[in-house]
C-alpha cells in the first residue's frame, strides 16, 4: 500500500490543488494573488537547484516552460500567433521527453549547447513558417484525423493530442523501468502542461498551470537527490545513511541483525560482477519481505540490516531463522548471460539455466545495559555475524 501511495504523492495532490484553485471562484483572488509570484518563485528556485546541484534537464526543462508562457501571453489572435501556438503544443511534448530521456551533460558544455542550438532552431523555423507559410503550415497542424467533436474541449489539435499521448506513454514506460529516475515528474508535468494549453477560461490560470509544471520538475528533483542519498540504487532498499538516522531516532528496546550473502567473493570470481548484482537484488527483494515487522537496509557490498524497532533479540529469532530458510530454500536461477568464467564441461548443444542456492548468515543483537547507544548495538550484531561465519555460515548466532 505504501509503494503504491508513493506512486501517487506529492504529484497528484498539487495538481488536484491547482485545479481547485484555478476553477473555484471563491478561490479567484487567491489565484490572481499567487500568479504575481509563484511563476518567478518556481524559476528562481529551478535555476538555483539545476546550478548548485548540476541539473541540466531541469534547465533546459524550464527554458521551455517560459517560451511557452511568453507565446502564451504574447497574443494568439494573428495568424502567426495561431501558428507559435500550435507548433509550440506539437514540439513541446517532444522536446520534453528529450529533456527527460537524455542525460546529464551540463548547460555550456558541448553537449549541452548544442541542445540549447537545437531549441533556436525550433524557434527560427517556426518564426520562418509563420511569417512566410502561415496558412499551410495551420492546415498542417490543425489536420483532423478524428471528427472534430471528439476534442472540441481543447484547443489542442488532433496532431499535438497524439503527440501528447505517445509521449506520455513513453515517459511512463520510462518511468516504470527505472522508478528512482527524475522521468516520473516529468510524466506529471506533462499533465500540468496540458492545463495550461487547453486553459481557455480569463484569469492566471495558465500561468499557475505552466509554474505547477515546474514546480513538479523541482520536487522531482529533490526526491532524486534525496533517493540518491538515501537509498541504495542497485536494490532500491533503503542505504547506509537512511540506517544512521533512524537509529538515533528510536526509543527504548530495539534490536540490529547483520545479514552477509555467503561466499559472495567466490561467487563474483566465477558469474562476474553483473551476476553479483543480480543476486543482491533477489537477495534483497527476500529482506524486504522479511516477517517480524523489521526494515531492511543496504549496508554495503554484500552486507544487510534489518532493523526491529520495539522488540528484543529473542523475539526476532524465529522471524530471523524463517529468513534465513526461506534464502537457502529459494530458487535462484541464473540468467544465460551469466554463464562462468571457467569453460563449461556441458555439452555445446544444452542450453539450461542453472540454478543456484544462495545462503546468508546473520548476526543478531539487541540494545539492553551492555549495548546502550545505537553504535554499540551495531557493533555488537556486527561481530555476532563473525560468529556465525566462523562458525560454517548460513546460521544465526547471537
Amino acid at each position: 500500500m505504501k509503494r503504491l501511495f508513493s506512486l501517487f504523492v506529492p504529484e497528484v495532490p498539487i495538481l488536484v490543488g491547482v485545479a481547485l484553485l484555478v476553477t473555484v471562484p471563491a478561490l479567484r483572488g487567491t489565484a490572481e494573488g499567487l500568479a504575481t509570484v509563484f511563476p518567478f518563485t518556481v524559476l528562481a528556485a529551478a535555476l538555483l537547484l539545476g546550478w548548485r546541484f548540476n541539473r541540466s534537464r531541469l534547465v533546459f526543462a524550464i527554458a521551455l516552460l517560459a517560451l511557452t508562457a511568453y507565446v502564451l501571453l504574447n497574443g494568439l489572435a494573428t495568424p502567426q500567433g495561431r501558428v507559435f501556438y500550435h507548433a509550440m503544443t506539437f514540439l513541446l511534448p517532444i522536446n520534453l521527453a528529450l529533456v527527460a530521456l537524455l542525460p546529464e551533460r551540463g548547460t555550456v558544455t558541448p553537449a549541452g549547447l548544442l541542445r540549447w542550438l537545437l531549441l533556436v532552431v525550433q524557434v527560427v523555423i517556426v518564426a520562418f513558417l509563420a511569417r512566410s507559410f502561415a496558412e499551410q503550415t495551420l492546415k498542417f497542424l490543425t489536420t483532423r484525423i478524428l471528427p472534430a467533436s471528439v476534442t472540441s474541449w481543447t484547443p489542442i489539435q488532433q496532431p499535438a493530442i497524439i503527440a501528447f499521448l505517445a509521449i506520455s506513454a513513453l515517459l511512463v514506460m520510462a518511468w516504470l523501468r527505472e522508478p528512482q529516475a527524475p522521468v516520473r515528474g516529468y510524466a506529471y508535468a506533462l499533465i500540468a502542461v496540458f492545463g495550461a494549453l487547453s486553459w481557455r477560461a480569463p484569469g492566471p490560470g495558465r500561468e499557475i498551470w505552466l509554474a505547477t509544471a515546474g514546480l513538479i520538475l523541482v520536487v522531482a528533483v529533490i526526491e532524486a537527490s534525496y533517493l540518491m542519498a538515501y537509498r541504495d540504487g542497485l536494490t532500491e532498499l533503503p542505504g547506509r545513511r537512511a540506517l544512521n538516522e533512524a537509529l538515533p531516532r528510536l526509543s527504548g528496546q530495539f534490536t540490529v541483525a547483520m545479514v552477509d550473502v555467503d561466499h559472495f567473493k567466490r561467487f563474483n570470481d566465477r558469474y562476474g560482477h553483473d551476476a553479483g548484482d543480480h543476486v543482491l537484488r533477489l537477495v534483497a527483494a527476500r529482506l524486504a519481505q522479511a516477517p517480524g515487522g523489521s526494515t531492511a537496509y543496504r549496508y554495503g557490498g554484500e552486507e544487510f540490516a534489518l532493523l526491529f524497532p520495539g522488540k528484543g533479540a529473542e523475539e526476532c529469532l524465529p522471524h530471523l531463522e524463517e529468513l534465513r530458510e526461506t534464502v537457502e530454500t529459494s530458487r535462484f536461477t541464473m540468467r544465460r548471460r551469466f554463464r562462468p568464467r571457467a569453460k563449461p564441461s556441458a555439452p555445446k548443444g544444452r542450453k539450461t539455466r542453472e540454478a543456484i542456492m544462495i545462503t546468508v548468515s546473520i548476526g543478531v543483537a539487541e540494545r539492553n545495559h551492555r549495548h546502550a547507544t545505537p553504535d554499540q548495538v551495531v557493533l555488537a550484531a556486527d561481530k555476532a555475524l563473525y560468529r556465525a561465519k566462523e562458525a560454517g555460515r548460513n546460521r544465526v548466532s547471537t
